[in-house]
Protein backbone atom coordinates (compact mmCIF):
# COMPACT_ATOMS: atom_id res chain seq x y z
CA UNK A 1 0.00 0.00 0.00
CA UNK A 2 1.33 3.23 -0.78
CA UNK A 3 1.54 6.16 1.73
CA UNK A 4 -0.56 9.07 2.34
CA UNK A 5 1.49 11.37 3.43
CA UNK A 6 5.37 11.06 3.54
CA UNK A 7 6.55 11.09 6.86
CA UNK A 8 9.00 14.27 6.32
CA UNK A 9 5.45 16.17 5.53
CA UNK A 10 4.17 14.97 8.89
CA UNK A 11 7.64 16.12 10.85
CA UNK A 12 7.04 19.45 9.33
CA UNK A 13 3.82 20.17 10.35
CA UNK A 14 4.66 19.29 14.58
CA UNK A 15 5.09 22.30 16.26
CA UNK A 16 6.31 22.47 20.04
CA UNK A 17 4.08 24.59 21.55
CA UNK A 18 3.80 24.74 25.69
CA UNK A 19 6.52 22.60 25.96
CA UNK A 20 4.83 19.88 24.14
CA UNK A 21 5.06 18.54 20.64
CA UNK A 22 1.81 19.45 18.82
CA UNK A 23 -0.34 19.52 15.46
CA UNK A 24 -2.93 21.99 14.38
CA UNK A 25 -6.31 21.72 13.44
CA UNK A 26 -5.82 23.36 10.16
CA UNK A 27 -2.52 20.49 9.41
CA UNK A 28 -4.57 17.77 10.56
CA UNK A 29 -7.78 18.31 8.42
CA UNK A 30 -5.05 18.84 5.17
CA UNK A 31 -3.60 15.06 6.09
CA UNK A 32 -6.98 13.66 6.33
CA UNK A 33 -8.31 15.23 3.86
CA UNK A 34 -11.33 17.23 4.94
CA UNK A 35 -12.06 21.17 5.67
CA UNK A 36 -10.97 22.31 9.46
CA UNK A 37 -14.57 23.53 10.03
CA UNK A 38 -15.50 19.54 9.53
CA UNK A 39 -12.33 18.46 11.72
CA UNK A 40 -13.55 21.02 14.83
CA UNK A 41 -17.11 19.91 14.34
CA UNK A 42 -16.30 16.26 14.59
CA UNK A 43 -14.39 17.31 17.77
CA UNK A 44 -16.88 19.77 19.14
CA UNK A 45 -19.06 16.92 18.95
CA UNK A 46 -16.87 14.51 20.89
CA UNK A 47 -15.57 17.19 23.03
CA UNK A 48 -15.51 14.72 26.57
CA UNK A 49 -12.82 12.79 24.29
CA UNK A 50 -10.60 15.82 24.29
CA UNK A 51 -9.20 16.63 27.90
CA UNK A 52 -6.64 19.43 28.57
CA UNK A 53 -3.87 17.12 27.76
CA UNK A 54 -4.89 15.86 23.71
CA UNK A 55 -6.09 19.32 22.53
CA UNK A 56 -6.25 23.05 23.32
CA UNK A 57 -6.65 26.28 22.02
CA UNK A 58 -3.97 28.59 21.43
CA UNK A 59 -4.06 31.95 22.79
CA UNK A 60 -3.66 34.98 21.11
CA UNK A 61 0.09 35.39 21.77
CA UNK A 62 1.05 31.70 20.20
CA UNK A 63 -1.16 32.40 17.09
CA UNK A 64 1.17 35.54 16.77
CA UNK A 65 3.96 33.90 16.86
CA UNK A 66 2.88 31.19 14.66
CA UNK A 67 1.99 33.72 11.82
CA UNK A 68 5.25 34.98 11.94
CA UNK A 69 7.18 31.63 11.85
CA UNK A 70 5.13 29.78 9.46
CA UNK A 71 3.27 33.08 7.81
CA UNK A 72 -0.60 32.22 8.35
CA UNK A 73 -3.31 34.37 6.11
CA UNK A 74 -4.50 37.12 8.52
CA UNK A 75 -7.98 37.99 9.11
CA UNK A 76 -7.98 40.86 6.78
CA UNK A 77 -7.46 38.38 4.24
CA UNK A 78 -10.02 35.52 5.16
CA UNK A 79 -7.96 34.41 7.78
CA UNK A 80 -9.52 31.91 10.52
CA UNK A 81 -11.74 34.05 12.27
CA UNK A 82 -10.75 31.88 16.29
CA UNK A 83 -7.55 30.45 17.49
CA UNK A 84 -6.48 27.30 16.04
CA UNK A 85 -6.79 23.73 18.06
CA UNK A 86 -3.51 22.14 19.15
CA UNK A 87 -3.79 18.64 19.45
CA UNK A 88 -0.96 16.50 21.52
CA UNK A 89 -0.07 12.88 20.28
CA UNK A 90 -3.07 11.48 22.68
CA UNK A 91 -5.53 13.62 20.53
CA UNK A 92 -4.00 12.94 17.23
CA UNK A 93 -5.08 9.47 18.28
CA UNK A 94 -8.04 10.32 19.65
CA UNK A 95 -9.10 12.34 16.22
CA UNK A 96 -9.03 8.48 14.39
CA UNK A 97 -11.95 7.42 16.11
CA UNK A 98 -14.12 10.83 15.91
CA UNK A 99 -13.41 10.98 12.44
CA UNK A 100 -14.64 7.79 11.48
CA UNK A 101 -13.08 7.24 8.08
CA UNK A 102 -10.52 4.84 6.54
CA UNK A 103 -8.20 7.79 5.20
CA UNK A 104 -8.17 9.41 9.03
CA UNK A 105 -6.81 5.83 10.54
CA UNK A 106 -3.98 5.15 7.84
CA UNK A 107 -2.96 8.83 8.49
CA UNK A 108 -3.22 8.95 11.52
CA UNK A 109 -1.34 5.61 11.80
CA UNK A 110 1.70 7.42 9.92
CA UNK A 111 1.16 9.96 12.40
CA UNK A 112 1.58 8.20 15.43
CA UNK A 113 4.46 6.68 13.91
CA UNK A 114 6.25 9.85 13.44
CA UNK A 115 5.62 11.28 17.03
CA UNK A 116 7.07 7.46 18.39
CA UNK A 117 10.51 8.20 16.12
CA UNK A 118 10.75 11.59 17.39
CA UNK A 119 10.80 10.40 21.02
CA UNK A 120 13.13 7.52 20.04
CA UNK A 121 15.34 10.49 18.59
CA UNK A 122 15.56 12.82 21.74
CA UNK A 123 15.66 9.37 24.15
CA UNK A 124 18.69 8.75 21.93
CA UNK A 125 20.08 11.97 22.12
CA UNK A 126 19.72 12.42 25.96
CA UNK A 127 21.42 9.07 26.24
CA UNK A 128 24.68 10.31 24.01
CA UNK A 129 24.97 13.28 26.48
CA UNK A 130 24.56 10.55 29.46
CA UNK A 131 27.46 8.32 27.41
CA UNK A 132 29.64 11.44 27.00
CA UNK A 133 29.59 12.29 30.34
CA UNK A 134 30.68 8.99 31.24
CA UNK A 135 33.44 9.20 28.66
CA UNK A 136 34.81 12.44 29.98
CA UNK A 137 35.43 11.53 33.55
CA UNK A 138 37.40 8.08 32.42
CA UNK A 139 40.06 10.15 30.82
CA UNK A 140 41.99 13.19 31.44
CA UNK A 141 42.04 16.61 30.47
CA UNK A 142 44.13 16.18 27.64
CA UNK A 143 40.93 14.56 25.69
CA UNK A 144 38.97 17.73 27.45
CA UNK A 145 39.27 20.04 23.78
CA UNK A 146 37.70 16.52 21.65
CA UNK A 147 34.91 16.42 24.46
CA UNK A 148 33.69 20.08 23.53
CA UNK A 149 33.98 19.65 19.87
CA UNK A 150 31.69 16.43 20.55
CA UNK A 151 29.50 19.07 22.76
CA UNK A 152 29.43 21.85 20.33
CA UNK A 153 28.55 19.67 17.35
CA UNK A 154 25.76 17.80 19.82
CA UNK A 155 24.10 20.65 20.91
CA UNK A 156 21.15 22.51 19.88
CA UNK A 157 21.96 26.10 17.51
CA UNK A 158 20.79 28.99 19.44
CA UNK A 159 18.45 31.01 17.22
CA UNK A 160 19.67 33.88 15.31
CA UNK A 161 17.50 37.28 16.07
CA UNK A 162 17.32 39.75 13.74
CA UNK A 163 18.02 43.11 14.87
CA UNK A 164 15.20 45.37 14.83
CA UNK A 165 15.88 49.52 13.71
CA UNK A 166 19.61 50.61 12.57
CA UNK A 167 22.59 52.32 13.69
CA UNK A 168 22.98 55.82 14.05
CA UNK A 169 26.21 55.80 12.08
CA UNK A 170 24.58 54.45 9.45
CA UNK A 171 21.54 56.93 9.24
CA UNK A 172 24.33 59.89 9.21
CA UNK A 173 25.79 57.75 6.07
CA UNK A 174 22.55 58.74 4.45
CA UNK A 175 22.06 62.10 4.93
CA UNK A 176 25.84 63.20 4.49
Amino acid sequence: MQSLVTADTIERKIYLIRGQKVMLDSDLAELYGVATKTLVQAVKRNINRFPLDFMFSLKDQEVAVLRSQIVTSSLKHGGRRYNPYAFTEQGVAMLSSVLNSERAVEVNIQIIRVFVKLREMIAAHKDLGKKLEELEKKYDSQFRVVFDAIRALVAEPEPKQKKIGFLAKESRALYN
